[in-house]
């Protein structure tokens, strides 16, 4: 599994983006470390720091690294010169608190650390969705690779009313995408009320693209030796049980 650093100018800053992140997808398996600023109070990075968070969290299969501002970037860069034994090493352009979310749910879900970089990249498509912006959909390898534009061919499917309270934004979306990437099926997700999608149900940030309120109908069809128990989960989360 792939580790994660979160680079940051204020120390408080990043622990409160790994916070948001690790509370809206607890107890995913995922290393993060943060190397953020030059200590509790003094903002600024530090190329050091940030190769020992680089070695921290490598567990063998590379790290995405999330920075904040311009000099972080540059100290993420010159710490790839200080790193002693070679690293697989993505610098991610997402936004660090979207990001963030985004490369932990993807990463929980065993995608590897290109897979990652693409969802982390794609973080503010949910927003722009909801501001009237069209979203950019890159190819993801964790997302099916039959033609989905058309749902068709399920195991399993069904249509919900979505009853709870707060639709699928963040904290539902999030449980919803860590239940399903436990399961061994394929999910693919359609706002009958609006028409978008459909969109993997593996992906985070192509969920929040559904903008799905209360009140609004979810298609959902499922592949896969537990399309079924996929099926129930969609329920539970979208029912608010």
């Amino acid at each position: 599994m792939i580790g994660l650093v979160v680079v940051s100018h204020s120390r408080p800053l990043a622990r409160a983006a790994v916070a948001l992140a690790t509370e809206l997808l607890p107890a995913q398996p995922v290393r993060i470390e943060i190397a953020a600023g030059l200590d509790e109070q003094t903002l600024g990075t530090d190329a050091v720091a940030v190769a020992d968070a680089i070695t921290a969290a490598d567990t063998g299969e590379g790290v995405l690294l999330l920075m904040d501002l311009g000099s972080a970037i540059l100290s993420a860069e010159t710490a790839l010169d200080l790193l002693a034994d070679p690293h697989e090493v993505h610098l991610c352009a997402a936004p660090l608190v979207e990001g963030l979310v985004a490369a932990l749910a993807a990463a929980g879900g065993g995608a590897d650390l290109a897979a990652t970089a693409r969802e982390a990249e794609s973080a503010l498509d949910a927003k722009r969705t909801q501001l009237g912006d069209s979203p950019r959909h890159p190819r993801s390898v964790s997302a099916p690779t039959e033609d989905t534009t058309q749902i068709a061919r399920p195991q399993a499917d069904a249509v919900f009313e979505v009853t709870n309270a707060h639709g699928l934004h963040a904290r539902p979306a999030a449980e919803l995408v860590s239940a399903l990437n436990d399961l061994d099926a394929e999910v693919l997700l359609r706002n009958a009320t609006t028409g978008a999608g459909p969109v993997p149900g593996n992906s985070l940030t192509r969920v929040l693209t559904l903008g799905v309120l209360p009140g609004h109908r979810l298609e959902v069809a499922a592949t896969g030796p537990e399309a079924a128990l996929a099926i129930e989960q969609v329920r539970t989360v979208t029912s608010g049980h």
